[in-house]
């Protein structure tokens, strides 16, 4: 495979080094996403350059800061970076991808969990940087290992004849882009190693039912109804209720201790890391959906509504429809095979921006479930490519970057 274009590598001018990106939009997430040849081997340079291009911090907090000197658009969903490197498995070329979640406010880099909306852009970046082309038949296929969570996923693009990516539309974007499939295998235990890591389907916390599941990522599920909620609330509206989010809190970080969430050197995560997360746990609220719609959903990243659904978080939910006893099993009223099977189903999930389709793909036997594959569609786009010139970049990172040449 190519190596990253000479174009597309960090250069000197007038005194400044200037780095390469590519600011990619997909699904409802945008974000850089960065060859990882050219990123510095050391930690401490390596997160200084990401927070150089995203405009967040150098060191510490910056309450209300709204990211005037960089990329980031202030949201968790347009505060991330993916680090790409590609490997052999098989006989067979693939992507290796890194996800680093930051927020506007604070230094702190996330690099415990994955993006599967923002995942749908690497496809494209991949045919962009010659990594990856069309078969006889016009398709675009690639593999993709994540390193934050060891999920192995499966994409695919389509060429037309004309040599243009068909298009699709999605809920929460606007018009026809490149259309992305993406398949997420044996995705249970992503974080935990168990589909549901307190090992019960459901557990009570002060005095609320609530599901923690782990498929793509750990989830708390909660009935909307219990909060005083519907789950067709706006986000800014639930966002806005104190006292709703103060509850929500409390629970998701006693059911994030009661599944044993670590941090990405395996070291337990106490309860005040948990209420401060950005990342672990996803939570959700729930209720009965309408029309297509299995549920209705509102979810929580977990300080902030989305404005949408995370896929990772649809992919969860849907599964947890699957397993009898959760929360979202009860409210979807799912019916499951009377006999050992295979099971397929698609489940559709009301959110604020439409709906979210999701394709579970299971193995049933008796009580037992394993979900082996997830799929679901996005779209993409290339927003920008260039360099960002990096005004305040330290001694070190500019000796880094002349290495990198």
């Amino acid at each position: 495979m190519k190596p990253p274009s000479p174009t597309l590598r960090p250069y000197r001018a007038f005194g400044i080094w200037h780095y390469p990106v590519h600011l990619m939009r997909g699904g409802t997430s945008s974000g850089l996403v960065l060859p990882g040849a050219l990123i510095p081997e050391e930690p401490a340079l390596r997160d200084e350059l990401l927070r150089h291009l995203m405009g967040v911090p150098l060191h510490g907090e910056l309450p209300g800061n709204k990211q005037l000197t960089g990329l980031g658009r202030g949201t968790p969903t347009s505060n991330k970076v993916f680090l790409v490197d590609q490997e052999e498995a098989d006989g067979q070329f693939r992507l290796i991808s890194t996800l680093a979640q930051l927020a506007a406010h604070t230094d702190a880099i996330d690099w415990r969990v994955n993006c599967g909306n923002l995942s749908s852009a690497l496809p494209l970046w991949a045919l962009d940087m010659g990594w990856l082309n069309p078969d006889a038949d016009g398709l675009c296929r690639i593999r993709i290992r994540n390193t934050n969570t060891g999920v192995i996923s499966d994409a695919s693009m389509s060429m037309e004849a004309d040599q243009r990516l068909r298009s699709a539309a999605i809920p929460g974007v606007e018009g026809l882009w490149p259309e992305v499939h993406l398949y997420l295998n044996h995705p249970v235990g992503a974080k935990t190693g168990q589909l549901l890591p307190t090992g019960s389907a459901r557990d009570v916390i002060d005095g609320v039912e609530v599901s923690c599941v782990d498929v793509a990522v750990p989830m708390v599920l909660i009935r909307a109804a219990d909060l005083g909620k519907t789950a067709q609330e706006s986000p800014a509206d639930l966002q806005s209720d104190p006292d709703f989010m103060a509850a929500l809190r409390r629970l998701w970080v006693k059911a994030a201790l009661k599944m044993r969430l670590r941090d990405a050197s395996g070291r337990l995560l106490d309860e005040r890391e948990l209420a401060l997360s950005e990342t672990l746990p996803k939570v959700a609220i729930l209720a009965p959906g309408h029309g297509e719609a299995r549920l209705c959903v509102r979810y929580f990243t977990p300080q902030q509504a989305h404005a949408s659904l995370a896929v990772s978080g649809a992919c969860c939910i849907a599964s947890a429809c699957l397993v009898p006893g959760t929360i979202a099993h009860e409210l979807a009223a799912m019916e499951l095979p009377a006999q050992n099977d295979d099971f397929r189903t698609e489940i559709a999930l009301a959110n604020p921006a439409g709906l979210l389709r999701a394709r579970v793909e299971a193995e049933m036997d008796g009580m037992r479930i394993d979900i082996l594959r997830v799929a679901y569609q996005r779209n993409t786009q290339i927003l920008q490519r260039g360099h960002v010139p990096l005004y305040r970049a330290s001694a070190a990172l500019a000796a880094a970057l002349a290495r990198i040449q």
